[in-house]
């Protein structure tokens, strides 16, 4: 029996579907923001500063044939704070009905190394794990409530695979946090985890896995030693994990759940 076969441009195409990206007024999560709603997504953008979350979803582009939808959103939400969760998605559903995209980039970060972290320090940052996790866990029981699938990204790190050279680092500032490293290869697995799991309720699960993407702030002494590193001899661009976070939102990953996606310029293939 024949059926309709999409084309590449319907496959990748968010219109109707509403996306939730938490830290999306950062550095990469600006640009996904972004990328999703190039695709035809409403976007909901949240942050710890509810005025740059509002700020960031207002220069958002909205296709020309969409004048008469709903605008993106701008939300205040801490995913380090578990009780604040529920009722900031909540808000998030009572303003669109409905969340059909994850996009678990928020991040609150530890810059200790191995020889001065805390145990406190150390028990913190994995506690970003815990906010994905239950955030993660919303949307797909919201997904089971309303009856429909969902597509959640975990944000996992090249740090989440292997280690960092020494090296790069030594003399300009602190190593590679080692609580990050553990953090991010454990994202790595929690993605599996909830896949396996979650499959049968329609709601994929996979993590996208940037590599070296400094912002303008970092170190230039330590940029430069970075690309030695780097297959491609240079750092990533916010743009280019754009396409990434739409294969994964959208039907053009249809089959892939459990999976992490790599942008890392080749890094982890030394």
């Amino acid at each position: 029996m024949m059926t309709t076969e999409l084309t590449v441009q319907q496959l990748f195409d968010l219109s109707g579907k509403v996306a939730l990206i938490t830290g999306g007024t950062g550095h990469l999560g600006s640009a996904m923001a972004r990328a999703l709603a190039e695709a035809g997504a409403r976007v909901v953008v949240t942050s710890r500063d509810l005025l740059r979350a509002r700020d960031t979803a207002a220069t958002l582009p909205r296709a020309a044939d969409a004048e008469h939808l709903p605008v993106h959103l701008g939300v205040e939400l801490d995913h380090m704070q578990p009780e604040m969760l529920e009722r900031s998605f909540g808000e998030v559903l009572q303003q669109t009905g409905r969340v059909d995209i994850l996009v678990n980039n928020g991040h609150d970060a530890q810059a200790d190394d191995w020889t001065t972290v805390t145990p406190e320090q150390f028990t913190r940052q994995l506690a970003n794990a815990t906010g994905y996790f239950e955030l993660a866990r919303l949307v797909r029981n919201h997904a089971v409530e309303r009856g429909g699938g969902a597509s959640v990204i975990l944000l996992g790190s090249m740090y989440g695979m292997v280690a960092s050279y020494p090296d790069a680092y030594e003399g300009i500032c602190a190593a590679s946090p080692v609580a990050y490293h553990t953090l991010k290869g454990g994202i790595i697995h929690l993605t599996r985890h909830l896949a396996i799991y979650w499959a049968k309720d329609g709601v994929r699960v996979n993590c996208l896995s940037p590599g070296p993407f400094p912002p303008e702030r970092v170190s230039r002494a330590m940029v430069e030693r970075l690309c030695t590193k780097s297959p491609l001899g240079r750092m990533g661009r916010p743009v280019e994990v754009k396409g990434a976070v739409v294969f994964l939102a959208s039907d053009a990953s249809s089959y892939v759940t459990g999976q992490n996606l790599v942008v890392d310029g080749g890094w982890t293939a030394w």
